[in-house]
């Protein structure tokens, strides 16, 4: 297999290319979406690691694994809205939710004895909250306009500039609450041991908790897809197309 030069990358560049490498960071705290633009090597020395360790381990993962499942980095833009559309934000809507009411059923049942759950479920209601009014500027705003950005540059043609003056402007916001909700979640991490059920837990618990990890585990996806792929061909695709 090619060696890949991963210290010539950015860790959220790295993942672009191959999102299998989203496991090897996750299990060791790297943080791929929001802070994606860190060099790989400053990311490693950012947790203690041995940046030549942390490449053997990429590429032993790759030679078990394969390339990633999903070449996200070779899809056309308007698939990968398409694919945060439809997967992510209606992921969000429909089983966030259903995660909250389970968690308000484990706190009822386990919060004497576990009193953390109560924050935990404060912080996760409040993320839905906060998500909900993120994804309705994605959908109302951004993304209508970077539809509009990749139909121009497939045309060949221009556009009129953006209303709020360039597309970086949504983005700022957009990636400033994506930083908002990874620190939320590094929080709710904290508070349950990283997801863990402890060993008292019923059958509700531990799903709950499973539910938290597998909500956590697409949000990182959510994020990364956005700040690592789409966001930086949106401010590409607006200055080959906008007119001047």
């Amino acid at each position: 297999m090619k060696q890949t030069d991963y210290r010539s990358q950015t860790v959220g560049q790295i993942v672009a290319s191959d999102f299998g490498a989203s496991a090897v960071f996750a299990r060791l705290g790297i943080d791929f979406c929001c802070h994606g633009g860190v060099m790989f090597g400053e990311a490693c020395r950012q947790k203690g690691l041995d940046p030549a360790e942390v490449e053997r381990e990429l590429c032993a993962h790759n030679d078990r694994q394969g390339a990633g499942a999903c070449p996200f980095a070779e899809w056309p833009t308007d698939l990968l809205v398409d694919y945060v559309l439809k997967i992510h934000h209606r992921n969000i809507r429909e089983r966030g939710p259903q995660t909250a009411q389970l968690l308000g059923r484990v706190v009822e049942v386990h919060g004497s004895r576990h009193p953390e759950l109560a924050e935990v479920a404060r912080l996760f209601s409040q993320s839905l909250a906060d998500l909900d009014s993120h994804l309705s500027k994605e959908e109302q705003v951004l993304f209508p306009y970077i539809y509009e950005l990749f139909d121009a540059h497939r045309r060949g043609t221009s556009i009129a500039p953006f209303g709020c003056g360039t597309v970086e402007h949504p983005i700022a916001v957009m990636e400033m609450e994506h930083s908002g909700e990874g620190e939320r979640f590094e929080r709710i991490a904290a508070l349950t041991a990283d997801f863990a059920a402890p060993a008292d837990a019923c059958a509700s618990y531990a799903l709950a908790m499973q539910q938290l990890r597998q909500f956590r585990d697409a949000l990182h996806e959510h994020i990364h897809l956005e700040n690592n792929i789409i966001f930086p061909r949106a401010v590409a695709l607006e200055q080959a197309v906008v007119m001047g």
